[in-house]
């Protein structure tokens, strides 16, 4: 089980190669729920995304002989780029599986980081990226189910809690659930009284059934949702996280989800992708409850290709 002392050892092997990511805040917002309000801009992270410290974290913890053989790994968009990313920073080689509906936008990413793109059905990712690992000898980085990717993620919990104190509320998107358990190990460690929350689209709920049920359910199969980035199975060691660290989900419609991102483009200018916008669609659907606290949410990407705005 991932502890703050992996957490910390991770910001020390990633330091220099990610960006400390700001705070902003937004006078509007703070009115709107009564509450101060204060976003961490993962979407202004190296490759636009939280993913880039957990994927650098894993590359360079690697020895030196198992790196020279390349990494792989399956991805909806982000983490792939952040793999690619990671790996070219090392100058080692990647392979990205990922599925053929992911917006061209992020596949585009991932080749221009210089990784190479494998696609399949979205059902396929995980037998296409082993069937490649065994042929080629790869090490593979599991998006969220890696004890060195949860390391790395939890380190935006990390600068947040040193950046803004006395914080009373944190919340993250959750899809696979590596940033979501990371920020748990953080808050839970240096903050014990701070609310962690995770928000997800209604449409791919496993993650608000699993820690209903207590026992970890499986992705829904078919949905749709702007939350491309979400649409994964919760991982189990990342369940196991939640689960240990007291995580409440919130769970939000896609016209929340398209409304928050909406917010950030027009009143806070930064592009922020609908997958993280859900932090702030789950903030809003729980309001009353935020009134007078001072509550935090990590924003994760800002990789978009807009056609949410024309909904």
């Amino acid at each position: 089980m991932t502890t703050l002392a992996d957490i910390r050892a991770a910001a020390e092997r990633i330091r220099g190669h990610v960006h400390h990511t700001p705070v902003m805040t937004s006078a509007t917002l703070d009115r709107e729920l009564g509450a101060s309000v204060f976003a961490k801009c993962e979407n202004l992270q190296k490759v636009g995304a939280f993913k880039a410290r957990g994927a650098c974290n894993a590359v360079m913890a690697l020895d030196d002989a198992t790196a020279q053989r390349g990494v792989i790994t399956h991805s909806s968009g982000n983490h792939g780029a952040a793999l690619a990313w990671a790996a070219r920073t090392r100058g080692i080689p990647c392979m990205v599986v990922m599925p053929d509906s992911a917006p061209q936008v992020k596949i585009d990413a991932v080749r221009g980081y210089g990784a190479e793109v494998v696609l399949c059905k979205a059902a396929e990712r995980d037998a296409t990226s082993a069937r490649l690992q065994q042929e080629h000898g790869t090490t593979m980085v599991h998006p969220f189910e890696n004890a060195h990717v949860i390391a790395g993620q939890g380190t935006a919990a990390l600068e947040l809690l040193a950046d803004v104190p006395d914080l009373d509320v944190v919340i993250t998107p959750v899809g696979g659930g590596g940033l979501c358990s990371g920020t748990a190990v953080v808050t839970r460690a240096l903050r014990p009284d701070m609310w962690v929350l995770g928000a997800e689209p209604k449409a791919v709920d496993d993650a608000s059934r699993s820690l209903a049920t207590g026992v970890r359910q499986p992705r829904v199969e078919g949905a749709k949702s702007w939350g491309d980035g979400l649409m994964t199975a919760l991982g189990e060691p990342n369940f196991a996280l939640l689960r240990q660290h007291r995580v409440r989900i919130v769970t939000v419609e896609e016209q929340a989800m398209v409304d928050a991102a909406r917010f950030f483009l027009q009143r806070m200018k930064i592009v922020v992708e609908p997958s993280s916008a859900t932090v702030l669609a789950a903030l809003r659907a729980i309001g009353p409850e935020l009134r007078g606290k001072r509550v935090a949410m990590i924003l994760t990407g800002g990789n978009t290709d807009f056609a949410w705005l024309a909904r």
